[in-house]
């Protein structure tokens, strides 16, 4: 039998449709090849969109088929399907729930076996599970609050900051930046003023150097026979002379030897100023009276002949 030619490009064209088809639902995710159940959900929302994933404890057994919007119940209903090799009762649930901050929302299985098997067209309660992007979108809408505050706080803080800045009276900014800035030049004229006075004094600083090494020298020597002293001996010796004048000073002290008894008889004091009286009185007489004692003092003897005033008297 021989077949037309419109009848084998009818086939092609057949043929490259259904691989188009084909290829476009394996992109999805899609296996037709596979037999698949198709269950049912409802949300208050819609937070998913079709091929979003259907999993089970994080793996993934399905996709979501279909979103349609009840305009009875004002609920959206979502039909999804899992492999058929997955087997769960009519009590187990469907949970929204985030997949992360930027991986959208998924549908998660939670299995339950007890009770009547579920089947193709059954409706299974669902939930939503609160996920980080909300939880962040609530914890920082009060922070939002507190960062406004905080920036307009920061743009009064650079608003002042900005007229210190800017202000150029004598007590600004500016002008105390200037001043440390003539002071840093004067500073620096000094350190180079100092530097010129080092190098042309170079030699007698060397020379100053060399005697402050020597005089550290010496120093060391001398501390070094100061540490062969023996310092407690001398120490020891000096207490036991100090013992000695102490032990000499309490005589004297008690009247006891010749100079306690200078110091502490009365009577022997009374003798020599009796004695001092007598001797100045004799001293005045021979100044007086020079004639009386020239006999004793020459070495011929020559009598004695009484003054005037005594012959006169007898």
């Amino acid at each position: 039998m021989k077949i037309s030619r419109e009848v084998k490009t009818a086939v092609l064209v057949l043929s490259g449709i259904f691989l188009l088809i084909f290829l476009f639902n394996y992109m999805k995710g899609d296996n037709l090849f596979e037999p698949q159940d198709t269950y049912f959900t409802e949300f208050d929302y819609n937070a998913l969109s079709q091929s979003s994933p259907v999993t089970v404890r994080g793996n993934r057994v399905g996709k979501v088929k279909n979103i349609i919007y009840d305009y009875e119940t004002g609920k959206t209903r979502v039909a999804f399907s899992v492999d058929e090799k997955l087997k769960f009762s009519k009590e187990s649930r469907v949970r929204l729930y985030e997949t992360g901050l930027m991986g959208g929302n998924a549908l998660a299985l939670i299995v339950s076996t007890k009770g009547e098997q579920a089947v193709y067209g059954d409706y299974l309660e669902s939930e939503v599970e609160q996920g980080l992007v909300t939880s962040l979108s609530k914890n920082f809408s009060n922070v939002g609050t507190e960062l406004g505050t905080t920036l307009k706080s920061a743009d009064t803080l650079l608003v002042n900051l900005n007229k210190i800045v800017a202000d150029e009276s004598e007590d600004g900014l500016q002008n105390a930046i200037a001043e440390l800035n003539a002071t840093m030049k004067s500073f620096k004229a000094v350190a180079q003023s100092v530097d010129v006075m080092v190098k042309m004094n170079d030699d007698k600083l060397a020379s100053v150097l060399t005697n402050v090494d020597s005089i550290t020298k010496d120093l060391s020597v001398i501390t070094s026979d100061l540490k062969n002293v023996k310092l407690s001996q001398t120490v020891a010796e000096l207490d036991k002379t100090l013992a000695s004048v102490n032990s000499i000073m309490s005589q004297i002290d008690n009247g006891e030897g010749t100079i306690g008894k200078l110091l502490k008889d009365e009577g022997l004091y009374e003798n020599l100023e009796a004695a001092s009286k007598e001797m100045e009185e004799l001293i005045r007489d021979i100044k007086l009276h020079p004639a009386r004692y020239r006999r004793i003092l020459s070495k011929k003897e020559i009598p004695y002949t009484p003054p005037a005033e005594e012959s006169e008297n007898n």
